[in-house]
């Protein structure tokens, strides 16, 4: 199933995706809205509006983002970094999401942003400490994400939060993805049309089940939570006017427009 969040005439409701999602059929998508929310048991209204006459929001709002870098062995190469022994984790604010078709807005304290598309893990219960063979319980579904960060920053602070944690740098959607094995899909982000990034989710350092366990040592991820598992090789800049597309085999495309920061 394919869950999107979304507004009309002022409400907010999740919504069951339904159509054909391929080249030219979009205007032919609609929501049949959900009775209460994805993270519980829930209902089918019946009640179906087209996906054309709404507008996408961020597919979750989650408490945390909790990210992971170069779980790629080529772009941890392309940085000039070897593959770390252990995940390197880091969190993006909920402040920093948004969803497809909003801006991103280029930071003022940057002169070098860039993309990074991503397989997004969306949390759907309560848990920690999870073994391994119950990992899939806890997972709602997939969609996709954009680790849009500012390498200049990233380069000169030893820290990270303001260079991948800053307002609109954590771009998710369209949609999410509750059937899917996500163990070798392909992900891509074209920039104004052009390709830029090309690869595929089996060629992680750390399956999801890997970054789950490690994760969920250290804390409680609640429903919601999303979990960024690493991007490609490819990254690059993103400049004022760019449309940035993030696109992922079964899931769909997630698209923004950079902006001047206002």
């Amino acid at each position: 199933m394919r869950i999107a969040r979304f507004s009309i005439d002022g409400n907010v409701a999740f919504g069951a995706v339904e159509g054909s999602t391929a080249l030219g059929a979009e205007g032919e998508l609609v929501l049949d809205i959900i009775k209460g929310i994805p993270f519980a048991d829930f209902e089918l209204s019946g009640t179906k509006v087209p996906l054309n006459k709404v507008r996408l929001l961020p597919p979750v709002l989650p408490n945390k983002v909790v990210a992971i870098g170069r779980n790629y062995a080529e772009h941890a190469a392309e940085l000039g970094h070897e593959v770390p022994d252990a995940p390197i984790t880091f969190f993006k604010p909920s402040t920093s999401v948004i969803g497809s078709g909003d801006p991103i807005a280029y930071p003022s304290f940057s002169q070098d942003l860039h993309h990074e598309a991503e397989l997004a893990v969306v949390i759907g219960r309560m848990c920690r400490e999870v073994p391994r063979e119950r990992v899939k319980d806890v997972i709602l579904g997939y969609t996709c994400a954009n680790d849009v960060t500012a390498r200049d920053v990233q380069q000169r602070e030893k820290q990270w939060a303001r260079a991948k944690g800053f307002d609109s740098s954590c771009p998710l959607g369209p949609w999410i993805e509750t059937d899917l094995d996500p163990s070798d899909l392909t992900i891509q982000c074209t920039v104004n049309g052009e390709q830029r990034q090309l690869g595929r989710t089996s060629e992680m350092v750390r399956s999801i089940e890997d970054l789950i366990v490690h994760i969920t040592e250290a804390m409680t991820l609640l429903p919601g939570d999303v979990i960024l598992t690493g991007t490609p090789a490819g990254v690059g800049p993103l400049n004022v006017g760019d449309e940035v597309a993030v696109t992922i085999e079964g899931i769909g495309t997630l698209t923004n427009k950079v902006i001047k920061r206002g």
